[in-house]
């Protein structure tokens, strides 16, 4: 009887400290969520990033050996209208600042015929330094070049849209030779059902703890009929190279219930023992402020939560004056890291003038705080 007893008090005593112990674990991941945070500063006026005649839209930083700092950007001919899914193509500027201001140095990826699958449009960079070498990853696409978009009006040339793979290029300096390849490296699914049966792009890319590659990508599927298929997702894959190949996983992340396009432009990083990622929040379905830039965490890459402190940023900035400038978009966020973490937020942003004409441009905004 007395050996049971002892049994059974032992017994509690180690459940009452495994409880504990989980409590523990638990409020400590509770108040790691709930603390982590980006705060973005004001914003220079040299931190704006134009060209004449142009569009400028996304854009991605890295710094090289030679001390400056090189953007690799999407942009096409502003006469064009919204030409993106035809006329793209990925360009070259630098400055001695991460802040700008950047100037132009030369097309890095111009049209090199139809006959490749990124051989009409380039579009949407993301560029990263691995183990000594330069990776930039983007959209390519192909078809029979023709712009149906005109100034004031969104229309797209939907060959080119469902034609959207995923590329990446390789280069030993950011100034190149950079190396294009004549194949994707995330080709759509030929499995019908798959959530990414009919296009992919807008890949984001980082290196794990575990030294392995995550990617994030959005994808279209087949399931809706109409040409521009459906839905809207973001699919997950891994690889144990930077040039892949990468293994898919047929399962969305960033989704909401009921909201068939929620979130858009996922930039993924790995900071503090978590994988985290900013993402476009496309109508609200995340928090209160509607279209915005929302915080996202991962313990492992494939779990995405959003995070305790979501909102990054509704669409504004605030300059160094104190002047907060409403915009029509804020969006392609993509990090700018030193020593593992962030100093500068880039993003596209356009605003519409009185006659109605759309003016886009790239933004560094600074990261004066991470919690």
């Amino acid at each position: 009887m007395k050996f049971s007893v002892i049994t059974v008090v032992v017994s509690i005593l180690l459940v009452t400290c495994s409880t504990k112990m989980l409590e523990d674990s638990l409020e400590n991941r509770m108040t790691e969520s709930e603390s982590f945070q980006l705060r973005l500063g004001k914003v220079s006026r040299k931190s704006v990033f134009t060209e004449d005649g142009m569009t400028v839209w996304g854009a991605s930083t890295v710094k090289g050996e030679d001390g400056l700092y090189h953007m690799f950007y999407s942009r096409w001919k502003k006469d064009l209208g919204w030409a993106w899914v035809t006329h793209s193509e990925i360009a070259h500027a630098v400055s001695e600042s991460p802040f700008g201001p950047f100037k132009h140095k030369q097309v890095l990826f111009p049209a090199r015929g139809a006959e490749y699958w990124d051989g009409l449009c380039t579009h949407n960079p993301t560029v990263h330094k691995f183990d000594g070498k330069y990776y930039l990853y983007y959209m390519g696409n192909t078809g029979d070049g023709v712009n149906p978009a005109t100034p004031g009006q969104i229309e797209y040339n939907w060959t080119h849209r469902n034609n959207q793979r995923i590329g990446v290029a390789v280069a030993d300096d950011p100034n190149g030779p950079w190396e294009r390849f004549d194949a994707p490296l995330i080709d759509a699914s030929e499995d019908t059902t798959a959530l990414d049966a009919l296009l992919v792009n807008n890949p984001s890319v980082t290196k794990g703890p575990d030294g392995k590659y995550l990617m994030v990508y959005k994808a279209v599927g087949k399931k809706t009929k109409e040409i521009w298929g459906g839905p809207v997702v973001h699919c997950v894959a891994t690889s144990d190279s930077p040039t892949g190949p990468f293994r898919k996983y047929d399962f969305a992340v960033f989704t909401a219930k009921d909201n068939e396009f929620p979130a858009e432009d996922p930039f993924i990083w790995y900071q503090d023992g978590k994988y985290r990622a900013i993402v476009k929040d496309m109508n609200g379905a995340f928090t209160d402020a509607g279209q915005a830039l929302v915080l996202f965490e991962s313990e492992d890459g494939f779990d995405w939560n959003l995070s305790g402190n979501p909102l990054l940023s509704k669409l504004q900035i605030t300059w160094e004056d104190g002047t907060v400038q409403k915009l029509k978009h804020l969006e392609r966020p993509q990090l700018y890291m030193e020593d593992g973490k962030p100093k500068a937020l880039l993003c596209a942003a356009d605003t519409t003038d009185a006659d109605g004409v759309l003016h886009s441009w790239n933004v560094q905004i600074p990261i004066i705080e991470t919690d």
